[in-house]
């Protein structure tokens, strides 16, 4: 809906979560009330000169505070008019700026209002009495986020130096009951702006321009050094923008706002193990498809017959049917979608391209039948009773006739496309599920979790399979458990049941379950010793996992056939390339 004043800077949510306070381009703070069903506009609070750029709520829910360009706001959510405004120092390092722009705030209990500018400030103020109680001046630029711990004994900011600083309320004396915030721990992880920052109850979280997300562990709040004791810098995202159509050895890249289609090329010529052959023929770009209207693209996914491609943003969704004749292919978009495929999370064909399955945003599951240029919704899947939880994972049966669905909890549901019911529900997982597939003859559904713990079910049987219960008791290798980024894709070879293929951003990997697991006294990452050795040693030291490290960053692999792989890099460095130059910072001697 229209909020009707301009641009929108900023938004805050009230701690009940009933309404929904939004700051916009010319000064107005506007309050909607919140339902289930709508957000309905209740009242405009006393307009203010400029932009509002930053919003809190007190914890009461009884006051706001609102940053706007060189003052703070505090208003009282009842009347809606403004109790104090605080001005702001222009001054920066000594010198007087045009504007200040206060780009975020948050207001405590004790009715203390942290502020964090552009002129490289952290101040804090008396909301009762309007007033300023202390001034850190922190970085050469802008701070430009602030984030607040639950208990309110600490917090965090971001600078544009890439900076992140950690405040924390200490005693002033060893026997002092007095208390006062210090700036304890500089962090310096980012190169460019530090434009979003959170704090969980054991790590600060931040991210910025660089494309880094960055998890920084608060070693006194870790009390078992385990996963959550590691620092872990996430580049790309844990879901799939790429998709492929094997028959025709096509692959679909999704971007934010548009969808790029290529066939792969092809070689003839022959080589050793190792060598890179050249191309007899070149990848060819087959389509640039824009998305409409200005929203991002959600998901996308081709079908494996190459014919068609669906995406959603995240009020419409898409359907188009691929024409190839010869090297020219033709677009045909589907018209009339129902209304309840508004917006989905997840797209998937069928193996054989009769079906599409949708996982919508308000927890259902739809079934279509495809039929040339045209479709027909078969059934609808209804999440669990007094549950609203959307499923962003799906994976179907190479045979369709099983469909897993995983929601953003641990539970994963099977369901029969043959008799469109509920099969059944593998047992609840503390970890939530980051990547599931269906091997093909056996129906076992194998599972992987954002703890690195992958498990295989079996349908048929409802039960774990024996393999997994061994490699549960027995428990996966340290350095595979240390791994800190999360199995994004499973598959498997068509004439090889014993393997099990799956990657990460970092490593491509092959289970053998017909060898021994690893234990720790093993190497995870070499299990074959140098070919002049014996094949009694080598059999005697080869394990289950077979790891590659050499394609780095992964974001897509997939087997075509039997004897061809496909693999997806992003290399950083072009990513890096793309980027403003960060801020030039002085240093010692130059």
């Amino acid at each position: 809906m229209d909020a009707f004043g301009g641009p929108i800077w900023s938004m805050a949510a009230s701690p009940s979560g009933s309404q929904l306070l939004v700051g916009c381009e010319d000064g107005s703070v506007k309050l909607f009330q919140v339902t289930p069903e709508k957000i309905q506009f209740e009242r405009n609070f006393d307009r203010q000169k400029s932009r509002i750029l930053s919003l809190s709520w007190h914890p009461s829910g009884t006051h706001v505070a609102a940053g706007s360009i060189d003052y703070i706001s505090v208003f009282d959510v009842k009347s809606g008019s403004a109790i104090h405004k605080m001005l702001v120092d222009r001054q920066y390092m000594g010198v007087s700026k045009r504007k200040c722009i206060i780009w975020g705030v948050a207001f405590l209990s004790d009715g203390t209002v942290i502020s964090v500018d552009s002129a490289g400030k952290v101040q804090f103020w008396d909301s009762a009495t309007g007033t300023l109680v202390k001034n850190h001046l922190i970085a050469n630029a802008d701070v430009q986020s602030i984030a607040v711990s639950d208990q309110e004994d600490s917090f965090v900011v971001g600078t544009a130096e890439g900076t992140v600083f950690h405040f924390q309320l200490v005693s002033v004396t060893s026997n002092s009951s007095e208390k006062q915030w210090v700036r304890t721990k500089p962090f310096q992880h980012h190169t460019h702006d530090v434009r979003a920052v959170a704090h969980s109850p054991t790590a600060l979280i931040s991210g910025g321009t660089d494309t880094h997300l960055v998890i920084r562990p608060l070693m006194e709040k870790v009390e078992v050094k385990n996963y959550d004791a590691a620092l872990r810098k996430i580049t790309f995202p844990h879901r799939r923008l790429v998709s492929c159509a094997k028959k025709r050895q096509l692959l679909l890249f999704q971007f934010a706002h548009h969808l790029e289609l290529w066939r792969l090329g092809s070689t003839v010529a022959t080589g050793k193990n190792g060598d890179t052959l050249p191309l007899s023929k070149d990848a060819d770009h087959l389509l640039h498809l824009k998305a409409k209207g200005p929203e991002n693209i959600i998901c996308s996914c081709i079908s494996p017959c190459g014919s068609w491609i669906a995406y959603s943003t995240t009020s419409r969704f898409f359907l188009y049917r691929l024409n190839h004749e010869h090297d020219n292919i033709s677009l045909q978009r589907v018209s009339k979608m129902p209304a309840f495929l508004r917006s989905a999370l997840q797209i998937l064909f069928s193996e054989d391209s009769t079906k599409l399955f949708v996982a919508s945003n308000q927890g259902s599951l739809h079934v279509i039948r495809l039929l040339e240029g045209s479709f027909k919704h078969l059934h609808t899947f209804q999440p669990q009773s007094g549950t609203v939880e959307s499923m962003c994972l799906l994976a179907v049966s190479p045979d369709g006739n099983w469909l897993a669905a995983s929601g953003t909890s641990a539970g994963v549901h099977v369901y029969s496309v043959k008799h469109l019911k509920l099969h059944c529900t593998v047992p609840a997982y503390n970890f939530p599920v980051t990547a599931l597939a269906i091997a093909p003859n056996t129906n076992n559904l194998v599972i992987a979790h954002s703890d690195q713990q992958v498990f295989e079910y079996s349908i048929p049987d409802k039960q774990y399979t024996e393999w997994s219960r061994t490699i549960q008791k027995q428990g996966f290798h340290h350095l595979w458990l240390q791994r800190d980024t999360p199995i994004t894709h499973i598959s498997f070879h068509p004439k090889r049941p014993m393997h099990i293929l799956l990657h990460d951003a970092y490593m491509f990997c092959i289970i053998d379950k017909s060898l021994p697991l690893p234990n720790d006294k093993t190497l995870l990452y070499n299990p074959l010793p140098p070919t002049n050795e014996s094949d009694v040693i080598r059999r005697r030291t080869a394990h289950a996992f077979k790891i590659s490290k050499i394609y780095k960053p992964l974001l897509f692999m997939e087997l075509l056939d039997e004897r061809t792989l496909v693999a997806v890099e992003r290399p950083l460095d072009d990513i890096i390339a793309q980027l403003p130059p960060p801020i030039k910072k002085k240093k010692f001697g130059t």
